[in-house]
């Protein structure tokens, strides 16, 4: 079995339930600007997210559509389009930082926080 060209994780979840589980933290993240979470899912949350941002900094008609396809939650992307836009716009990227807080109580999982610049 070959793994080139595979990108992304799995994160032990059918594909519904993953969709739903990044929308969920992106908008959590685009919401509160820092969220807590498990450090493979911080890195799979980072790819979304900045992805919106980069739909918010260019603002038109068709990227607001896409950005509202990624996530259907009309204040996130408000935000994106709105605050966050003009935030990151003269920043190329890098719009996410995720700092490592070490394993978890209960099963030793890696945990991180992930926040906005």
């Amino acid at each position: 079995m070959s793994s080139h060209r595979v990108a992304g994780r799995k994160l032990s979840r059918y594909r519904s339930q993953r969709v739903a589980l990044l929308r969920s933290l992106a908008a959590d993240l685009i919401r509160h600007e820092r969220i807590t979470t498990t450090l493979a899912k911080a890195k799979e949350t980072r790819v979304v997210t900045e992805r919106l941002i980069t739909h918010g900094k260019n603002g038109s008609l068709h990227h607001r559509r896409l950005a509202m396809s990624q996530v259907p939650q009309t204040d996130v992307v408000r935000k994106v389009f709105d605050d966050l836009a003009t935030r990151y716009a003269q920043r190329p990227g890098g719009y996410t930082r995720i700092v490592k807080l070490g394993p978890r109580q209960g099963d030793a999982a890696l945990m991180a926080v992930i926040e906005l610049v």
